[in-house]
């Protein structure tokens, strides 16, 4: 334990002298950070915090005809199908944020928080579509991209186990529009805090660091810390093969910077599920990705996976018979 306060003292100090040291690059990193809360990260992400939540408790406990059979596919308990909106729709951290939500509320029991925590944490369409689909040498690659990483977060789902009886989730009760906007508020400022830190880490590295790399390497090094930095670089690279996989290796990740984001806003929960399922998760899509890219990703493959999942859900469970995420 000593060591350890002797380690992370050490580790802040170099950092004080490193900001002293070379404040300019620090000063241009944080702009940037900041720039990009203002102009993408809080429109983008700000209005999904306040309506998910309304959403969210609006449709809670109740057995939504549309919505339970995606519910039965990804195991969700039964009332808590609304989850999967803010999940897919959201954006990181949204999906995170709720399921977390939901256990503080004991709502939801642990073993199932940790469960939705592994795969209920997505790129949502809004950056998908307007960040990276420019990026990408077709329209149609997009929905290609979008598709693998929904496939990928379904086979996540199908490596946990979901438990063997469901009491009935209650009805949540409403939250007031104050209390929607503070529990917004309190989140936007974790996540604004996060992006500005890892884009003055960004900028420190691109100075000092990775000024050497290969594009490719650069590129794939800043998306694993940031990943809106590293989805802004994909032009750059000039193989639309490799943006490709780039692009479903980092979105499928989401970099650091969202999981310190998620993980902020975790509460009592354990962050090992949600690590866990984010790298299974870009295992599975680098392979979706490089099968397609390959000619091997045919149009079946889809639906007998889908089907894979719903038949044999009981038993496809990832090394033993005994859930992956046990808490």
């Amino acid at each position: 334990m000593q060591a350890k306060r002797y380690a992370l003292g050490a580790g802040a100090g170099f950092c004080l002298i490193l900001l002293i040291l070379d404040s300019r690059t620090a000063l241009s990193g944080a702009v940037s950070g900041i720039e990009l809360c203002i102009k993408s990260v809080i429109p983008a992400l700000f209005p999904f915090f306040v309506l998910s939540d309304v959403l969210v408790s609006a449709l809670w406990g109740s057995n939504t005809k549309l919505l339970r059979p995606l519910g039965r596919l990804f195991g969700m308990p039964e009332g808590s199908e609304s989850l999967l909106i803010s999940a897919f729709l959201g954006g990181y951290p949204v999906g995170a944020r709720e399921v977390s939500g939901a256990y503080a509320k004991g709502q939801l029991n642990k073993e199932d928080a940790l469960r939705l925590l592994s795969f209920c944490n997505q790129p949502g369409p809004a950056f998908l579509f307007g960040m990276v689909g420019p990026a990408l040498s077709g329209k149609w690659m997009v929905w290609v991209l979008w598709g693998i990483l929904l496939l990928s977060a379904l086979l996540v789902s199908a490596l946990t186990k979901p438990g063997q009886s469901h009491t009935e989730l209650p009805a949540r009760r409403l939250p007031t529009p104050a209390s929607a906007m503070g529990n917004a508020l309190h989140s936007m400022g974790a996540v604004c805090g996060w992006v500005v830190t890892f884009r003055v880490v960004s900028a420190f590295l691109e100075r000092w660091v990775l000024w050497f790399l290969p594009g490719v390497w650069k590129t794939g090094v800043l998306g694993a810390l940031e990943l809106s930095n590293g989805c802004c670089m994909l032009t750059e690279i000039p193989d639309s093969r490799v943006r490709f996989l780039l692009a479903a290796g980092m979105l499928s990740f989401g970099g650091l910077c969202v999981a310190m984001q998620t993980v902020s806003l975790l509460g009592n929960l354990p962050s090992k599920s949600f690590l866990l399922g984010k790298l299974l998760q870009t295992g599975f899509a680098l392979g979706l990705a490089l099968a397609y890219l390959q000619g091997k990703l045919c149009y079946w493959i889809f639906p007998v996976v889908l089907a894979f999942i719903v038949l044999f859900r009981k038993k496809a469970v990832a090394f033993s018979k005994k859930p992956l995420y046990n808490g």
